[in-house]
């Protein structure tokens, strides 16, 4: 069984989710955001395995030093981004001054590659690298629990003005991968609310 806890932090509301299975000792994390206070109090007593990241905008990656530093836990990122974690500037802190002070960390221990399995938390996680928001946009799929980053939201889609974003790339990422998948399989998104891959396609006025 798949346990998941939400934690909505930082001044842009950035979904960071901690995943742990049957053995509650041992989990991981998936975008810790900015002022992640409330997620370290839930992971006092806990032995975080690793941080995954499904892209290293400034919003998902804000908690990442600290919690690296305090659980020595490794943090995996999609090559594209790798300088994004010490480069203010590629990772927007720069340039939301009035959001954020610049922030910057080590480069992750890990690639992510497209197909990539990782057994981590006592599940296997399967990576998509899903593009279009940012270059190295990836979700993680986990039975019927995905993780989609800044691709997919409920009823709507990321953003591609930021630097990197490309627009065909986000709708191929969305129509092509995503899309593919069950409509039963829940998504959990880097902002707002779950929702369904067969709601989405339904409803979705972006790309339904």
């Amino acid at each position: 069984m798949l346990n998941v806890e939400s934690f909505s932090l930082g001044p842009l509301q950035t979904n960071a989710y901690l995943i742990y299975g049957e053995d509650k000792q041992k989990a991981i994390i998936i975008d810790p955001g900015m002022n992640p206070g409330a997620l370290i109090k839930r992971i006092k007593d806990i032995e975080i395995e690793a941080i995954l990241l499904t892209h290293a905008h400034f919003d998902h990656i804000g908690g990442v030093d600290e919690i690296r530093k305090l659980k020595g836990c490794p943090v995996y990122l999609h090559p594209s981004e790798a300088e994004w974690l010490t480069t203010p500037k590629l990772n927007g802190s720069l340039l939301w001054p009035n959001v954020t002070v610049p922030i910057a960390t080590t480069e992750a221990e890990y690639d992510l590659g497209q197909g990539q399995k990782l057994k981590l938390a006592g599940h296997e996680f399967t990576v998509f690298h899903t593009p279009g928001h940012s270059p190295g946009g990836v979700s993680f799929l986990c039975g019927e629990h995905l993780f989609s980053g800044d691709c997919l939201f409920k009823m709507s889609i990321g953003r591609t003005d930021l630097p990197g974003g490309r627009e065909a790339d986000l709708y191929n990422s969305i129509r092509g991968t995503l899309f593919k998948f069950p409509e039963g399989t829940k998504v959990y998104p880097g902002h707002g609310p779950t929702t369904t891959i067969g709601f989405e396609k339904q409803n979705n006025p972006y790309v339904s």
